[in-house]
């Protein structure tokens, strides 16, 4: 074979090689959670969208949740992802499923939407307060999820803890309506704004109620675990639920993983809020993504290509902090 064709042959190799590298580089992994949940319809649809108006590749990848989440973005696995902001906090501070040491590599892009701690029982059970799950079939969440943690925390504050429960089952939201429905569990735990497309799905099936928290769990767990905030299911916000649920619930948080460019997370941000109706009605949220909602109260600070855009809006945000804080919380320029 001539030399000046074998050159040509290993430079045309080497340029292939290169291309599919760069290939794999630009597509992105993002990190939701189970498919019975909103965290993975929603990262579908934001996918769908930045696909259709930039040249990114977007990988949606279902996984057990928040804490997994955030352990696959410091590891450099996943470049977005989803995840409650009580987890991250906890992760942000090196507590509770964090104690091991606090993660990093991650900033926030924006505070979603509010995720109520639902509590779904059978509408014929006799379970009619968390104190009731005493010796019951409850599943508690997947596997490092931050439902998980909401479950030990609802249940300590009525004295419970999981070893009182009959049994323990670490499902997806997908797989406790499945559940449910074959008479294997009696009541369980499910994080997420409601509706719920696995709770949606049980309830056009058979008969569901919500459980309700009583003032005094309400107040106990809003003073000490500053990332709960006080809220309401509606009735009829799920088929043949004909009572409001008093609860508390989370925000969930749009996070970046460091490595990603400036510009890549600001045009990620600005086509989150471009297209916040079109977001509403493909996830059937009842409220638009906000830039109020989505710049205060968060438990890390922010992706300098997320600021850029809200500096361009007249919010201010924290950019880069290292370490844990109490909140982050937006100002606007002029105030």
């Amino acid at each position: 074979m001539p030399k000046k064709f074998l050159t040509l042959l290993l430079a045309l190799c080497l340029l292939a090689a290169l291309s599919a590298c760069n290939a794999a580089q630009s597509e992105l992994r993002f990190g939701t959670a189970g498919t019975g949940g909103n965290y993975y319809a929603y990262g579908n649809v934001l996918a769908q969208l930045l696909e259709n108006q930039t040249d990114m590749a977007i990988d949606v990848k279902a996984t057990a949740g928040s804490a997994a989440n955030l352990r696959l973005l410091q590891q450099g696995f996943l470049q977005l992802a989803i995840a409650q902001s009580d987890t991250l906090q906890d992760a942000s501070q090196g507590a509770g499923d964090f104690a091991s040491g606090a993660l990093s590599g991650y900033s926030a892009i924006a505070g979603l939407y509010t995720e109520a701690c639902q509590i779904i029982v059978t509408g014929n059970s006799d379970i009619n307060s968390i104190a009731d799950l005493a010796g019951k079939r409850v599943s508690v969440g997947e596997e490092d999820s931050g439902v998980t943690r909401n479950a030990e925390q609802l249940l300590l504050s009525n004295g419970l803890t999981f070893d009182m429960l009959g049994e323990v089952k670490r499902l997806s939201f997908a797989d406790s309506a499945a559940a449910m429905e074959n008479g294997e569990i009696d009541a369980f735990f499910c994080t997420a704004s409601a509706p719920t497309t696995a709770v949606t799905e049980l309830a056009k099936t058979q008969d569901i109620r919500l459980l309700s928290l009583d003032e005094r769990t309400i107040g106990q767990l809003l003073s000490l675990y500053d990332c709960y905030t006080e809220c309401v299911i509606p009735a009829d916000t799920y088929p043949r639920q004909t009572e409001a649920a008093q609860t508390i619930g989370v925000k969930a948080v749009l996070l970046a993983s460091d490595t990603l460019d400036a510009d890549t997370v600001q045009q990620i941000t600005e086509i989150l809020f471009t297209n916040a109706a079109a977001m509403q009605y493909a996830t059937n949220f009842d409220t638009l993504p906000d830039l109020t909602t989505a710049t205060s109260n968060l438990p890390i600070s922010f992706h300098p290509g997320a600021a850029v855009y809200y500096a361009e809006q007249g919010y201010k945000v924290e950019v880069g902090g290292k370490g844990a804080i109490s909140a982050v919380s937006a100002s606007q320029d002029g105030q």
